[in-house]
């Protein structure tokens, strides 16, 4: 399984890659790993939206289950992959390139460093299975 080490990512399977104070936001391939087959992307917030760290933006479902996707950080919703909707597949075929979910530019920036380097993550993972 791929972990990215250009990236940040949270406990509950997010990826964000930063740039600035922008994020970019998708889940990983254990996220995906664990759903299976993405039937659905929903999200629940539009550009401009303001969300709060934690929070949820949307939901995901696939053959298995229906999962929330959270926020990683405040900030101001700049951006969102509506390609999901009709194409909610390409979350298994390329979750940490065409399938990025949401692009948020961070209000909070010390937020940032609450976010899970690759090693951290990798434990994370490790410990998950």
């Amino acid at each position: 399984m791929s972990i990215p080490d250009n990236l940040k990512y949270t406990s509950d399977h997010e990826w964000a890659k930063i740039e600035g104070t922008k994020l970019t936001v998708g889940i990983t391939a254990f996220a995906v790993e664990q759903l299976g087959d993405i039937t659905l992307v929903n999200f629940d917030v539009k550009v401009g939206d303001a969300i709060a760290a934690g929070k949820t933006f949307g939901t995901i479902e696939s053959v298995k289950t229906l999962s929330d996707l959270f926020a990683p950080v405040s900030g101001k919703v700049v951006a969102l992959n509506n390609d999901l909707g009709n194409s909610p597949e390409l979350v298994n075929e390329d979750c940490y390139g065409k399938a990025w979910m949401i692009a948020i530019e961070a209000t909070n920036p010390a937020e940032l460093s609450l976010l899970l380097d690759p090693a951290a993550y990798s434990k994370h993972v490790d410990a998950a299975k």
